[in-house]
């Protein structure tokens, strides 16, 4: 009998999936043993350890660990198909993922050979659509992220690249030293959002919204700690792209009891659940559906539902994702036993 349930079985949508922290643990694994080793990890097992952190600035610096070892358009293509491949395998039919890439500046590769190289690599896998985010960093400034920007946009149509966010050191590059740069891409016709109300304040998420003109928010779980903002963000229906695992994994939040994913929901907050960086966080979209559902009586379905309405999908996209959705719960709704 298999020991999959409906939130492994189920149509899934992901909005907040960072691509190089999706690869797959075998995967990455065998880049770091192409790429002679590290004595820190002398085998696969000691991996899965290691990918554990004791703050969100441990978190960031096992992801540059991580970077050393993606080095070339074959390494992003490899990864990309893996990731791909993997998401299909989850039955996540559509996921926005956002690539780094002056994270990998120092081997050498420039924005544009890297969307291509990660469109090659996804375009050889069916059965998930994968639209592309492309994360400016704000770890590097407002001004290498207009030179990103630039870049990207060289290369959006073809590697579909429909949107733009801001990961990294919320606490120490606020959303209103990107101002002028979030203008730029949506001038140019990108979708907006950003991270922000994680490692950082309610102020952080305030911010975004008033100078980055942001669509959606990346975390976003902190605007509990100011009752007006949370109801700017119920009366908006801003949607918040949720990744529990994740903020509890870099000690954001200290653990499911207190995790605000439970406020957001009750107050009537437009919530997407998501897996964001999935092999670090040792989490997927299925787990986290599980969670939510089984801990606060949240409907995978409509929680999916509302991934699909919030995403960069096209009006025709998301008329055909949300029928399919739908008529897999209604199978599942008829037939719970999946006879």
């Amino acid at each position: 009998m298999s020991s999959l349930d409906r939130f492994d079985l189920c149509p899934k949508v992901e909005l907040h999936l960072h691509l190089e922290g999706a690869v797959p643990l075998n995967t990455l694994w065998q880049l770091i043993e192409h790429y002679g080793g590290d004595p820190a990890v002398p085998d696969r097992a000691s991996l899965v350890e290691h990918l554990r952190y004791t703050s969100f600035a441990h978190f960031i610096d096992t992801w540059w660990w991580m970077t050393g070892f993606i080095r070339t358009s074959d390494d992003f293509e490899l990864v990309a198909e893996h990731v791909a491949a993997d998401l299909a395998r989850q039955n996540i039919i559509y996921a926005e993922a956002s690539f780094s890439p002056t994270d990998f500046e120092r081997h050498g590769l420039g924005p544009q050979e890297i969307a291509a190289s990660i469109r090659r690599g996804l375009d050889r896998v069916v059965g998930t659509q994968i639209v592309l985010n492309c994360d400016l960093v704000r770890d590097t400034g407002p001004e290498r992220a207009t030179d990103t920007l630039a870049a990207v946009s060289e290369v959006a149509a073809e590697a579909d690249i429909r949107g733009i966010t801001i990961g990294g050191s919320e606490q120490k590059y606020p959303p209103q030293l990107f101002a002028a740069v979030y203008g730029k891409a949506a001038e140019a016709g990108f979708r907006l959002t950003a991270h922000a109300g994680e490692a950082a304040g309610p102020d952080s998420v305030a911010a975004a919204l008033d100078n980055l003109a942001v669509e959606r928010i990346g975390h976003g779980i902190r605007v509990v700690e100011d009752a007006e903002l949370l109801d700017r963000v119920v009366r908006e229906q801003l949607p918040l792209e949720v990744c529990p695992t994740s903020n509890i994994r870099t000690g954001v939040v200290a653990g499911w009891e207190e995790h605000p994913v439970g406020t957001l929901l009750a107050s009537g907050a437009n919530v997407t659940v998501n897996s964001d960086d999935p092999t670090f966080f040792h989490t997927s979209v299925a787990a986290e559906l599980r969670e939510v559902a089984g801990r606060y009586g949240a409907d995978p379905h409509a929680l999916t539902r509302r991934a699909i309405t919030s995403s960069w999908m096209t009006a025709a996209e998301k008329l055909e994702a949300l029928a399919h959705v739908a008529a897999w719960w209604s199978w599942q709704a008829a037939d719970p036993a999946g006879n």
